[in-house]
């Protein structure tokens, strides 16, 4: 018998498995970002920093989101972009592929660290961006990737394209958000260089 609390059915030891056995998949990604100074694999790094604004914004979540958040690049770096046509059909049918490739690699890994069905097919939901107008998990998951992306990777990001592109996905990224994302996202905003924060006012503005 598992020890350990139990939390809506789901054990705590369960949770931290699932955790390593989803970073040990995203420890392969080959992409690098530095972090303190270390190279770490990208995935990897985004995942910790998903689950870290995701205890910030939304203690006591649920294991389903909480594994979702952990997932929600989960081997990204295995569908790249470039595999699709590099025009905006392709675009979204390359989000789409991933959408679905996120919830089925989620779901093997997940079924391999022994969570149950109905938390696995949960996380899958999640992943797959199912009834994101009406799902509140979904809406957190949003706002929690969103905070990742100001906090990460805004900065290296908008200083390699035009300010337009730029503020046309700042716009499109705050639609995204909840109003609690927005007040969390305007508090990490100050930390930002004071051009890249300027960026973000103006994006605001109109």
């Amino acid at each position: 018998m598992m020890s350990g609390s139990i939390i809506a059915g789901f054990t705590m030891p369960d949770l931290a498995a699932a955790f390593a056995k989803l970073d040990a998949f995203n420890a392969g990604d080959p992409n690098r970002v530095t972090v303190d100074g270390q190279p770490v694999p990208k995935e990897l790094h985004y995942a910790r920093r998903m689950t870290a604004w995701l205890d910030k914004i939304a203690p006591g979540a649920s294991p389903a989101l909480q594994l979702a958040a952990r997932a929600q690049h989960i081997g990204r770096w295995s569908s790249p972009r470039s595999d699709f046509p590099m025009d905006k059909a392709g675009y979204y049918t390359w989000r789409r592929a991933l959408y679905v490739f996120h919830a089925d690699t989620a779901g093997r890994l997940l079924a391999e660290a022994g969570i149950e069905a109905g938390i696995i097919s949960r996380v899958g939901e999640l992943l797959r961006k199912e009834n994101i107008k009406t799902d509140a998990d979904m809406q957190t998951l949003e706002d929690v990737a969103c905070l990742v992306f100001l906090e990460n990777f805004y900065t290296d990001f908008s200083r390699k394209h035009d300010d337009d592109k730029v503020i046309d996905i700042l716009r499109k990224t705050w639609k995204k958000m909840s109003p609690a994302g927005h007040a969390a996202a305007l508090d990490l905003a100050k930390a930002l260089p004071d051009d890249r924060l300027q960026l973000i006012q103006r994006a605001l503005a109109a």
